[in-house]
């Protein structure tokens, strides 16, 4: 994606020329509404859309017709067959799975400075917790969501959470990690001239705050934002932070970076139904046409008709079906009658195929499928971790990026304590641990720590440990406790 002000630069000043033609607005609002709807229609958002959908389980099944061969050699829709549209949803097990796995225990932060450990604890509470399972779900779905640092009415650091489809990132490189700006396109219902009506607005973020727009589907252009009475004109931006003064007046400021901070799921940015879609697709078909076919009874049968006391087909099947019996007449002598044929339904054909998708779409979203190991496995501590080994792989990728981003929110974190006065923690590391909520051998790993002690740091041992999930929390309770013994 190229930046707006490069593009802005060839296309000349504001008011300039746009594609031969000449236009009333700036050329970057010009730019921005060429992109954004551009973006609005391609593959990567539709992508992310398909993505929160199948997990919402509004599936492409849903829209199945039940097809038959007409007249004149063309399919035709069928109303009269049994269409059921029926939804294994394995993919959402699956996004369940993985954001459980990774965020289902709360995340531990180590630091050289135990104040800034002690911050980052008040910091990223248990709602933070929350919101971050909320984000991981958003990033399976999507491939990338996004957190915006902000403070709230309170003055307190707080986190919103915007979704990957409403945002459209301008980076400054080919790696997608430094972003110069971005889009945020959003809808609001609102009540106009008593009617339910959805407005779309469009904010644009940068360095120098950001500003709100409108935006005209049909025209594909941002316009003046209006809300009420409330009327943000064009170019007006607004402040990131804003401190009443004890005059009463508003002084505002803003970030030295862009504050969004990008949570990816890999290093392309591809959501996960990109890699069991097909599959996913192929399961709720063959369950759904199975259903069709149970509840196909009089179809399962061929019947040979002879000499048939009546009108034509449709007239046969009602009194079949409505009364159970039909008129047959014998006519020169040949005898009437009604012969069937059979057409068995194999079950086991298809029970066959459901467990090759079902264990197909685990494998290529890289799950584990804990029933049927535990069922043939002795639960000892190798057994678990080949279990786990390709869920394990697939969350290296996720800690990956979310180190990096953790980074870059940990700098908005920074300067909001030294803003805030309390405490300049610019200088101090820190490391964050992701505890992965794994089935373990707890007995074996206690004994591990044991034998680790003397080898060890007291610290390293303890987090370790199964059944410590605050090491900060457990020194200060070991500390207490020998100060007790040795009063």
């Amino acid at each position: 994606m190229k930046r707006i002000s490069e593009i802005c630069r060839r296309l000349g000043s504001a008011g300039g020329f746009l594609l031969g033609k000449k236009t009333e607005q700036p050329a970057e609002l010009q730019v921005l509404g060429w992109e954004l709807g551009r973006w609005l229609t391609s593959d990567k958002r539709r992508q992310m859309l398909t993505g929160e959908a199948y997990f919402a389980g509004q599936q492409d099944i849903l829209r199945q017709r039940r097809m038959v061969i007409g007249r004149g050699g063309q399919l035709e829709t069928a109303p009269n067959l049994p269409n059921n549209r029926l939804i294994n949803n394995q993919y959402a097990k699956l996004v369940n799975q993985k954001t459980n796995y990774m965020l289902g225990q709360p995340i531990s932060w180590e630091s050289d400075c135990p104040e800034f450990a002690d911050a980052l604890g008040r910091i990223f509470d248990r709602p933070f917790m929350r919101l971050l399972k909320r984000l991981g779900k958003d990033c399976y779905n999507q491939g990338i969501a996004w957190l915006f640092p902000y403070l709230d009415g309170e003055g307190r650091l707080a986190f919103a959470r915007f979704a990957g489809h409403e945002i459209l990132p301008f980076w400054a490189d080919a790696e997608h990690t430094r972003l110069t700006g971005a889009l945020r396109f959003f809808g609001r219902e609102i009540w106009r001239q008593g009617c339910l009506q959805t407005v779309w607005g469009v904010e644009v973020y940068g360095l120098n705050g950001v500003r709100l727009f409108g935006w005209e589907p049909g025209l594909g252009r941002l316009i003046p934002w209006a809300w009420g009475e409330a009327e943000l004109s064009l170019g007006q931006a607004r402040p990131y932070l804003q401190r009443v003064s004890a005059d009463g007046s508003i002084e505002g400021f803003n970030w030295q970076r862009v504050p969004l901070i990008p949570f990816k799921l890999n290093e392309s940015e591809r959501p996960l139904i990109c890699r069991v879609k097909s599959l996913q697709d192929a399961l709720n078909t063959m369950l759904s046409a199975f259903e069709n076919v149970m509840q196909e009874d009089m179809h399962n049968t061929v019947l040979v008709i002879k000499n048939y006391d009546g009108t034509d087909l449709a007239e046969f099947r009602h009194n079949l079906a409505a009364y159970g019996a039909v008129k047959v007449k014998t006519i020169d002598g040949a005898e009437g009658g009604i012969d069937t044929l059979s057409v068995d339904v194999n079950a086991g054909n298809y029970q066959a195929i459901l467990e090759l998708l079902q264990r197909a779409i685990i494998e290529n979203g890289l799950g584990f499928d804990s029933k049927l190991d535990r069922a043939y496995r002795a639960a000892n501590e190798m057994n678990i971790k080949s279990m786990y080994s390709d869920i394990c792989l697939d969350a290296n990728d996720l800690e990956t990026e979310w180190q990096a981003s953790f980074a870059e929110l940990l700098w908005f974190v920074k300067r909001y304590l030294a803003l805030s006065g309390q405490g300049d923690f610019l200088s101090c590391g820190w490391r964050l641990i992701f505890n992965r909520d794994i089935m373990i051998d707890e007995s074996e790993a206690i004994d591990n720590c044991l034998k680790s002690v003397g080898l060890l740091s007291e610290k390293s041992v303890i987090a370790q440990h199964p059944w410590v999930n605050d090491v900060e929390n457990e020194m200060r309770r070991l500390a207490a406790q020998e100060a007790r013994h040795a009063g």
